[in-house]
């Protein structure tokens, strides 16, 4: 590492809001070795990377959040990946062509791709995963398929197309790997999806296998030999490292142990500390789809959380600045609505919600609320969050309101979600490059369904909404679609059917000499095809 680098990193660590700007500019070489560069890749070695919380399931068609991302985005693939300029790069579909109308998307897939058990990869299985599988399980697949999606045709082998029933821009964004993973249809047609025996034991068509996992320990993937892209992988391993405790994961890199931290898996004010160490890189790369946007589910079947002033208690009464700037060590920026400032069509012509206890306790008492418990579902990601579910609830303590905080490991957090067992709850989700993508899913009425933590929890319902969100995202040209998302925007502001609150930052720490290791958009989800260690 440079001295000017060394220097910079330093003063990253004493100010916490520099920090969320400094490393979110980094490229990996910017603190990492340069050596590498002069040298040709390397077939062999062993990476180990930590994943925490341990994924509850590593059937991405099943679990889409970031643990089953991370591991599971080596097992399976889709049939494009994506830049860091979201522009779209061949996977299992070689080629592609868009009709002139806009309405036809027909893919030419790669031939002699093989599943992990040996079967040969085809057209049906795109076409089962798509139209059958995904369609009925998928909390972003499906409204993107019920709204847009006319017909979903194999017209050989290796070739599938999909006819939509409009113009649908960000259709050729719906093809990355947690939207639509495709999944073997020789093991999953006609059998019960969510008990199938082979979700413990996934197959797909990726750069490795599941070897084995060990529960509290790690999970190993081994090389496929059989892989489909000449000469790949490199590495012969990859073992997922769980270590429950982020003091123990600090030391795991100081020590050795582990090569890679993947984001947000060490305490924020670490990242400065860990980013002065020898071959060490440090990026922020490789979020460019993701864009993550937390906020505060409430769920508007109970009576209190169905009511405006309620919410918007709430949302005055949370100090989301000491939360950018202590529980986050400035990796942070506040949101400021639906659409993350870093995805498309955001608009800041928003009405703004600033800390004003005062006010949240006035809108407390206009909302009728005489004391009730009120149960706020935290989020098992870490000591961060904890600690800010703390922090909310101490906020909302404050202001007059009887909270309870709920804690739960990841499944049970999952289930609580599935299930609508919760008053408030935290999470963060993903805005997958456009707001008819990640954004929409939140809000639409039709995306209410129990039974997924991804899709419409909240149980919010505005026509008006509705109508925007579908208008927007079959609207022809950006600046007509930036009109209507901007009002869709402004009036979900007001409504607030979700608390928002920060866009989130989450750099990637590992060993300067594994070279190629984030090179698309969605970074450690996707991270291990052509990755090699000098």
């Amino acid at each position: 590492m440079t001295d000017i680098n060394k220097r910079e990193l330093l003063k990253a660590g004493a100010a916490g809001l520099a920090a969320g700007e400094l490393f979110f500019g980094l490229s990996p070489l910017a603190t990492g070795s340069i050596t590498a560069l002069a040298q040709s890749p390397k077939r062999g070695g062993v990476v180990r990377a930590v994943v925490h919380p341990e994924p509850s399931s590593l059937m991405l068609g099943l679990v889409q959040n970031t643990p089953t991302q991370m591991v599971a985005g080596s097992i399976y693939e889709s049939l494009l990946k994506y830049g860091h300029d979201l522009k779209p790069i061949p996977s299992l579909a070689e080629r592609w062509e868009i009709s002139e109308d806009g309405k036809a998307y027909t893919f030419h897939l790669k031939r002699n791709v093989k599943w992990h058990d040996g079967k040969p990869f085809t057209a049906d299985d795109v076409v089962f995963s798509t139209d059958v599988f995904l369609r009925e399980l998928h909390p972003r697949w499906r409204p993107v398929a019920t709204t847009h999606v006319e017909r979903i045709e194999k017209l050989d082998d290796f070739t599938v197309r999909y006819q939509l029933k409009n113009p649908f821009g960000p259709f050729i964004l719906m093809f990355e790997l947690s939207t639509t993973p495709i999944v073997p249809k020789h093991l999953y047609a006609g059998t019960d999806y969510k008990t199938n025996p082979n979700n413990n034991t996934p197959v797909g068509t990726g750069p490795f296998k599941l070897a084995e996992w060990t529960r509290g320990s790690h999970i190993k993937l081994t090389r496929n030999p059989d892989y489909h892209v000449q000469g790949l992988p490199y590495l012969d391993e990859i073992y997922w490292q769980i270590i429950p405790d982020a003091a123990a994961r600090v030391v795991a890199y100081e020590t050795g142990a582990v090569d890679i931290l993947t984001g947000g898996t060490v305490e924020n004010f670490d990242v400065a500390k860990l980013a002065k160490m020898k071959n060490t890189a440090v990026t922020g790369k490789g979020w460019e789809m993701i864009a993550p946007l937390s906020w505060l589910w409430f769920n508007h079947r109970q009576g209190l959380m169905a009511k405006k002033s309620f919410r918007q208690a709430v949302m005055y009464g949370m100090d989301r600045e000491f939360a950018k700037d202590v529980i986050w060590n400035g990796l942070a920026r506040l949101a400021t609505g639906p659409v993350s400032s870093k995805t498309r069509f955001h608009s800041d012509k928003v009405a703004a919600y600033g800390f004003d206890p005062a006010k949240a306790k006035a809108l407390l008492k206009e909302s009728g609320y005489k004391g009730e418990p009120i149960r706020l579902l935290a989020l098992p990601y870490g000591e961060a969050w904890t600690r800010w579910a703390e922090a909310v609830k101490q906020n909302l303590t404050d202001i007059g309101m009887n909270v309870q905080l709920v804690t739960t490991d990841v499944a049970g957090y999952g289930q609580r979600l599935s299930d609508w067992d919760f008053d408030l709850a935290f999470t963060w989700l993903s805005q997958f490059g456009d707001p008819a993508l990640g954004v929409a899913r939140t809000y639409v009425s039709s995306n209410i369904a129990k039974g997924s933590p991804w899709n419409n929890v909240a149980g919010y319902s505005n026509p008006e909404v509705d109508r925007l969100f579908a208008e927007a995202a079959a609207a022809n040209g950006d600046a007509a679609r930036q009109e209507l998302y901007t009002k869709v925007q402004q009036i979900l502001v007001d409504d607030l059917p979700v608390a928002w609150m920060l866009e989130l930052e989450f750099p990637t720490i590992y060993r300067s000499n594994f070279n190629n290791l984030i090179k698309t958009a969605t970074g450690m989800n996707d991270a291990f095809q052509d990755a090699w260690k000098a």
